[in-house]
């Protein structure tokens, strides 16, 4: 295309701006200020209590305050061989009746039993009777009227509260199946039944119990060991720090020292597998399988066994094979990408400040999420109690109806249906505000992507504002402005709010579209067919590509507006067909960069991890009395892997971000400039000499 026309006395970030986008910005500060009214509405409307407490069949909590359940904090269920799962019996309502209770039964009984024996056995008939319904005390009405009405319930057995709810105390004797070490109960109607039609009733509450367990075991771990992990988290941060601040002097060899201290580290990884694989050999019980030995929560059952070690040792070569192979096609560019980090390493010397710049991005997120959660979970529990009409009979008409628990009686369904009742089913509504909760949700989800997109968006253009007003200064450090975080930052807010809305709308309509597909393709999972399962999967593919090419567009059309300060559509234009003047030197250094980047990330974790791996299993003497004693070690071990990867991540993106700007000033710099004394390039001596060779002509690069 046509030479661009440039001003011949650009020195940099534009200081003398208009705002950009002015329509975009006023239409974001509307739907922000729209959803602060969502907000207040919901929590106006909303009780969050109806989540944490079970609701009982009257459509009360089960420990509200000023009424009968307020020492009633367990829900129990009449029949639980009615529910099909404890997933039906936490999220949806089971078709039995239920009610609030102080403690959950302990003991074996049957309404019929506890009848024919109350003359004689009174204190049966009064345990009993607190799992009827409050003030039933009755013991001549007939047992069919009784389980009709269900005034009671037909059967009790040994229970044990879970989230807030009775559940069958299960446990396991010899490999069979018990609850109260017994195998078979009556179910009050006649029959004897085995402890396995509870377990159906309740599949996987056992695995949810053995986690409840596991996850109290771990909060403990977390309790004892969080002041190791955060000298851990410090350690990963000053790390990250160290790399960053050496790169400026040594670029070249650290990184190489990065790459092979990762294939060492892998190999060590590699050898200790091996050792572990070797010395298992002739073991009783060493040579079953995974699958032989099942789910297991004791972790250390799974590292006795010598198909775990060779697992993890395929894996590792895999890996290192990987690396050296990148390494050996990919030796010359990592040395062009070596000199970019240099660059970089010196810009951030500059302009240390970047370095917690992330830290403003990380809040404004926390900021955003949280008042999503919370709007969600008002919006969620915004609803009405809504009845409906549970009935024994399979042929009632009026099975699944809405009904008013107050007029009930007088209506013909108890007539038409004996024994149905008017029990609570969920929370919903059917005024204006009730009927669009589902609208509001997607709202806030949508506003809420948008928000966090552009708190990513206002902190790329800060940093690449910052990055460039150091590569566009001609002698450095000394033209280099006064405060350029700062000034980069109000340049951003005052002026391109409405281009930095305009790009984050764009993203956050791609990603709400594939939040929505990930939705369709969940509830669909059970009944699509192969050309529904394909086209989604297609749709979804489709849009993840599109969302990557997006932020890769969006990233440079911010540098592009930190330095010229004009609108974004003409920023996007003029960034990608900038980058395609340059796609080979894009598609080299970016990638290099990345990789070598992501090297370092890696380095940061696995040295932080590897000692606390030495830490925490007592393998380092002089802190040997310091470790605690923990049920699992690789709780805070795990914590302080991924908590370093994070950390060596927030310094490392802004790394990323100077090299990004750095490059795209580059091309600039090569296709406004020619090195002559009328148009001197900007850039350093040795960028100039490993990227600028045989370029010196605008029309050769």
């Amino acid at each position: 295309g046509e030479p661009r026309k440039f001003d011949p006395k650009f020195r940099g970030p534009i200081h003398n701006r208009r705002c950009t986008d002015i329509i975009c910005c006023v239409i974001f500060i509307v739907v922000i200020l729209g959803y602060i009214a969502l907000g207040v509405v919901a929590w106006v409307h909303g009780d969050p209590r109806k989540v944490i407490y079970p609701t009982d069949s009257y459509g009360q909590f089960c420990g509200q305050k000023n009424t009968l359940n307020k020492n009633k904090t367990i829900l129990f269920y009449f029949n639980i061989l009615k529910c099909a799962s404890p997933v039906v019996l936490i999220n949806l309502q089971c078709p039995t009746t239920q009610l609030c209770v102080s403690k959950c039964p302990d003991r074996f009984a049957t309404y019929i039993d506890v009848q024919a024996s109350y003359r004689y056995r009174p204190d049966q008939w009064n345990y009993f009777r607190q799992f009827c319904k409050p003030g039933f005390n009755n013991p001549r009405k007939s047992v069919a009227q009784v389980l009709r009405d269900e005034d009671c319930p037909s059967m009790i057995i040994p229970s044990r509260p879970f989230l807030k709810r009775c559940f069958p105390d299960f446990s396991t004797k010899n490999g069979v199946l018990t609850v109260a070490n017994q195998t078979t109960f009556k179910d009050g109607r006649g029959k004897t039944r085995n402890v396995t039609d509870l377990r159906e009733a309740a599949n996987g509450i056992n695995n949810v119990l053995d986690a409840r367990s596991v996850g109290m075991k771990i909060f403990e771990d977390y309790a004892i060991s969080w002041y190791w992990i955060l000298i851990g988290l410090f350690i990963a941060m000053m790390l990250s720090l160290l790399f960053l601040v050496l790169l400026r002097f040594t670029a070249g060899v650290l990184f190489w020292i990065f790459i092979f201290g990762v294939i060492g580290i892998i190999g060590y990884g590699i050898w200790h597998c091996y050792w572990e694989y070797d010395h298992l050999k002739g073991i009783p019980g060493s040579d079953l399988t995974v699958y032989d030995i099942g789910f297991q929560t004791d972790f250390k059952v799974y590292l006795q066994l010598r198909q775990t070690w060779l697992a993890f040792m395929i894996i590792l070569c895999g890996v290192e094979v990987i690396i050296i192979l990148m390494l050996i096609f990919l030796r010359n560019r990592i040395r062009i990408a070596i000199a970019l980090l240099k660059e970089g390493s010196r810009a951030i010397g500059y302009i240390m400040s970047t370095l917690f710049y992330p830290i403003v991005t990380f809040l404004l997120i926390a900021i955003c999420i949280s008042y999503w959660a919370v709007t969600a979970v008002f919006l969620a529990t915004s609803g009405e109690p809504v009845y409906k009409v549970m009935a024994n009979q399979t042929l009632c008409k009026y099975a699944n109806l809405t009904c008013d628990p107050e007029t009930f009686n007088t209506t013909n369904v108890t007539k038409l249906c004996p024994g149905a009742q008017c029990t609570f089913a969920f929370y919903g509504g059917e005024s204006l505000y009730h009927k669009y909760i589902f609208i509001f949700q997607l709202a806030n989800a949508f506003v809420f992507l948008w928000l966090v997109n552009f708190a990513i968006a206002l902190g790329q253009c800060t940093l690449a504002g910052a990055f460039a007003s150091y590569y566009w200064a001609y002698r450095k450090p000394a033209d280099i402005p006064l405060w350029p975080l700062f000034s980069s930052f109000g340049r951003a807010i005052r002026y391109h709010t409405g281009s930095l809305a305009f790009g984050a709308l764009i993203l956050a309509i791609v990603q709400l579209i594939r939040v929505i597909l990930e939705y369709l393709d969940h509830k669909l999972k059970g009944t699509q067919n192969s050309f529904t399962r394909f086209l989604l999967c297609c749709l979804k593919c489709c849009f993840w590509c599109l969302e990557k090419f997006l932020k890769f567009i969006n990233r440079n059309a911010y540098i592009m507006i930190a330095i010229y300060g004009k609108n974004f559509c003409t920023s996007a234009r003029e960034a990608f067909f900038l980058l395609m003047r340059n796609v080979v030197r894009v598609a080299v250094l970016d990638k290099v960069t990345d990789f070598l980047l992501f090297l370092g990330k890696i380095l940061v974790a696995g040295g932080v991890g590897v000692l606390a791996f030495f830490f925490f299993t007592q393998r380092i003497p002089v802190f040997a009395q310091e470790v605690p004693m923990l049920n699992y070690y690789w709780v805070p071990l795990l914590t302080v892997i991924i908590g370093s990867y994070l950390v060596a991540h927030g310094f490392f993106s802004v790394y990323a971000m100077c090299v990004d700007t750095l490059f795209l000033c580059f091309c600039e710099d090569l296709e406004r400039n020619d090195g002559s004394t009328a148009k001197p390039y900007f850039m350093s001596a040795s960028l100039h000499r490993i990227l600028g060779k045989k370029k010196l002509s605008p029309k050769k690069a």
